[in-house]
């Protein structure tokens, strides 16, 4: 005999709960997903990427480090920065009309990052630009919002230069980086 299915959990429902947990929960549309540790180089890479567009975005626009969620085609993420040029209230755990998303590839992750996320964050008319950094070695593919669909680029090697029209920076891969020891 069957079990009868769970009901899904609403995005709403899902919120209130996960600000009662004590470690964090994406939100899949269906039910809650635990989040995972990382390594030292993708926290490094992380740290790197917001430390660099703090250094270089002007007027109101912010970056924000994974410990914040977005919301994404009724979903919840926890990119490892995002951007937004929205306010931000101090009070919010939710990051406004998210601009820019990056996510650092795991290999336990990256088949979700590079397909379930991409759909998502192209689903949400506010993300342009949406950035997969690898961990091990120089290179970030870059999805740009071109109608109904990404146009891709990749970019490979420290001397490649990460563009951000949406906020008028270009970032230099070695940046991003820097203090991680890539492969050969």
């Amino acid at each position: 005999m069957n079990a009868p299915l769970a009901r899904p959990m609403l995005l709403e429902d899902f919120l209130a709960w996960e600000r009662r947990q004590e470690l964090r929960y994406e939100f899949d549309g269906i039910q809650p997903v635990s989040m995972t540790g990382g390594t030292i180089a993708h926290s490094v890479i992380a740290t790197n990427i917001v430390r660099v567009l703090d250094d270089r975005l002007a007027g109101s626009c912010r970056v924000f480090r994974g410990d914040l969620k977005i919301i994404a085609a009724n979903r919840v993420r926890y990119p490892d920065a995002v951007v937004t040029c929205t306010p931000v209230p101090d009070d919010t755990d939710i990051v406004p009309e998210p601009l820019i998303v990056f996510e650092v590839l795991s290999p336990s992750t990256a088949l979700v990052d590079r397909n379930v996320k991409a759909s998502e964050y192209h689903a949400t008319p506010s993300i342009r630009r949406y950035v997969m950094l690898e961990q091990t070695r120089a290179e970030v593919i870059v999805l740009e919002r071109a109608g109904p669909t990404w146009a891709q680029t990749t970019l490979v090697g420290l001397t490649a230069m990460l563009t951000l029209p949406e906020v008028a920076i270009a970032v230099p891969l070695s940046d991003l980086y820097r203090r991680v020891r890539l492969a050969d």
